[in-house]
């Protein structure tokens, strides 16, 4: 059974996490959504929120779990969760720099673990957490916003700004 973790911190959940899963859900038997904790990180909405608008807005699938972790190294969790790739986006050339690195440190900690990545559709290519952050606020934000974002973390957002 091929395992892949799509790791994040999902902070919050956009539409181009949930093309990532649908895609890796298409390519692997089993896929964990794990969202990470950096705790020198500050984060919107608290871990318990984000699984919680993860699970509202992906339909269920035995195929999928959707997790936490923290305080450890990406490899070693998925090497625990018995996972043999990694998924990861590429976005822009800073995402492909970042995660080329990062793709050799985690061979070097776990050989038998091994890196997809995949390219959004263009539409999505650009969308990001941070950028769906940024863009909450200023009048008519809401109609921008939408686009963006699966309904329950629309709601979520909005509530948090009315």
């Amino acid at each position: 059974m091929k395992t892949a973790v799509y790791a994040g911190s999902f902070d919050p959940p956009t539409n181009g996490h949930l093309w990532m899963i649908q895609e890796g859900l298409q390519l692997f038997d089993r896929l964990i959504v794990a969202i990470g904790n950096n705790p020198s990180k500050k984060y919107t909405f608290s871990i318990e929120r984000r699984l919680e608008l993860l699970h509202a807005s992906i339909p269920s699938c035995e195929r999928l779990r959707i997790e936490h972790f923290d305080n450890r190294y990406l490899v070693d969790y998925a090497s625990d969760e018995d996972a043999s790739y990694i998924l990861r986006g590429i976005r822009s050339p800073q995402d492909y720099e970042y995660e080329r690195v990062m793709r050799h440190i985690n061979s070097d900690l776990a050989h038998d673990i091994t890196t997809i990545f995949l390219m959004p559709p263009r539409d999505i290519a650009e969308l990001s957490s941070s950028m769906v952050k940024g863009l909450l606020g200023p009048e008519g934000w809401e109609d921008t916003v939408r686009r963006y974002v699966p309904m329950p973390v629309f709601d979520a957002l909005f509530e948090m700004h009315s």
